[in-house]
Order: C-alpha cells, then structure tokens, then sequence
C-alpha cells in the first residue's frame, strides 16, 4: 500500500486516481500508523514553503516521514514536497525543511533571464546529468513532463537526477538513497508521468544500491 501524506496541503485527488490506474492501492491519510505501515510513501503540495512546512510539523507527520525514510522505506516527494526533503527555504524568509537531502531551495529567478515568466509553468524535456536513475526506468531522456514552480532546489548537485531547461538547468529531480523528489508533476504528465509512478512503486531496495 502506498500512503499519500494528507497535512492539509494540495490537491491529492489527481495523485490517487492516477495511482489507481495503474491498478496501486493507495491511501490519502493523515494517520501517522497508517504511514508507518505503507509500503511506501509519497509526500505531495503546492503552495508556499513555509505554511507547508508549519502544517507538517504541527500534524506530527514530519517526524514520522523522517523517521520512516531513516527505516529505509522509500519516500517520493512531488512539487512542494520535494523542496520540503531538503535543508530549508528562502521563500518569504527562511524556513527548515526537512533535511532528508542536502540543499536549499531559492527563487528561480535568481539564475533565469529577466524576460522569462515566473512561475515556470508548462511542459518541459528532462535530461539525465549522469547514469539514469531508477525512477526515470521506464521513460527516455529528453521525455516532457509538466512543471509549475517559482522556486527550485540549489546546491544539491551531487543529488540531482534530472535537470530541465528554463533559460537556466534548474533541478528537477533529486534522490539520495531511498529518498526521491520531483520538482515537476508526474500525475499531470500524461504517459511519461504515470511511467514514473510506475517506476517507484515498482521499485525495490536493491535497485537504489
């Protein structure tokens, strides 16, 4: 069973339906136990950093995502939930994430051109910095998948499995063992999207060694 952490953050309903087409049994649940005994998890959200990571801790399901990911069990972040694994935010002050892997997340306007429109929004082409990563398996190089994001994980190059092009390489994908993130969306990313999905809940330990 693979747990959708529900802290009051995001749409989780086009997460789940995508799940259940590819025939994954898969709970949105705020209940710490029923976390702790999904197979994996997958941390979704949208919205700003900081009232995100505030949600999280007051739930009590920032412990318990961290304490699970130190177990082993594999956890997917998406979007916001991804930026939430790593050290801490500049967004509207500075704010600690979660500090599963190493990084900060900083406005993508500090590296793109001026005449480029923030948010970042729509389709965009992924590209491997080194050998393909697991959770990209089943889906090629150069394969579009869709963003919407103003911020974007910096400093963590040694985690990064995929970049995009946005007048600037900005992260998006990153992993650190069991701990995977996309800064994108797969469940609004059509075929590509769900063949991701499908990549982590098929996936197993020893694909990560």
């Amino acid at each position: 069973m693979i747990a959708i952490v529900d802290y009051g953050v995001g749409n989780l309903f086009s997460l789940r339906c995508s799940l259940s087409a590819l025939g994954q049994d898969a709970l949105v649940t705020g209940d710490a136990r029923a976390i702790r005994s999904a197979d994996r998890i997958i941390l979704p959200g949208v919205g700003a950093f900081g009232d995100a990571a505030q949600k999280l801790r007051a739930t009590g399901l920032a412990d318990t995502v961290k304490e699970e990911a130190a177990k082993g069990k594999l956890l997917l972040g998406i979007c916001l939930g991804m930026q939430l694994l790593l050290d801490q935010s500049e967004e509207y002050g500075v704010h600690p994430g979660l500090s599963l892997i190493p990084g900060q997340i900083r406005a993508i306007s500090s590296v793109i051109p001026a005449d480029y429109k923030i948010p970042h929004m729509g389709w965009n082409a992924l590209r491997f910095p080194g050998e393909k990563h697991p959770l990209f398996r089943k889906i090629r190089e150069g394969d579009c998948v869709y963003f919407v994001h103003s911020f974007a994980g910096f400093d963590c190059e040694r985690h990064v499995i995929a970049t995009a092009e946005y007048g600037a390489h900005l992260t998006a994908a990153v992993a650190r063992g069991n701990v995977m993130g996309t800064q994108f969306h797969p469940e609004k990313s059509g075929e590509v999207g769900l063949k991701i999905l499908q990549a982590f809940c098929e996936m197993k330990e020893g694909d990560l060694c």
